[in-house]
């Protein structure tokens, strides 16, 4: 039996969203006695979940250079490359078969 993929939905929060969230938890982060207390009220008070808060947050550091990891562009990038080298092993496979057939087909002479 197959399992059932999660569908991704499409992101409900713009990237300007993100950022004033973001910019919201790190700017009011000291006035709880936790970053999880302070994610919690923040994305209540947003609407959105305090661990798609963190998420963004993490990233954002990443982004800029206070927190190990790859940056947004670098995961673009990696997507890119991984795409691409999908894209050309199927066109070898094409190739590979395509050369077997004619390998074996008999000389017209």
């Amino acid at each position: 039996m197959e399992h059932a993929h999660k569908k991704k939905t499409a992101k409900p929060y713009s990237p300007e969203f993100r950022e004033r969230a973001v910019r919201l938890a790190m700017e009011h982060r000291d006035e709880y006695q936790s970053e999880a207390a302070a994610l919690t009220a923040i994305a209540g008070k947003l609407g959105c979940s305090p661990d798609s808060l963190r998420v963004w947050m993490r990233q954002i550091q990443r982004d800029g250079g206070e927190r190990p990891g790859p940056t947004s562009a670098e995961i673009a990038r990696i997507k890119e490359l991984e795409r691409e080298v999908r894209e050309l092993r199927q066109a070898n496979e094409i190739l590979r078969k395509g050369s077997a057939y004619f390998a074996q087909a008999p000389l017209a002479v």
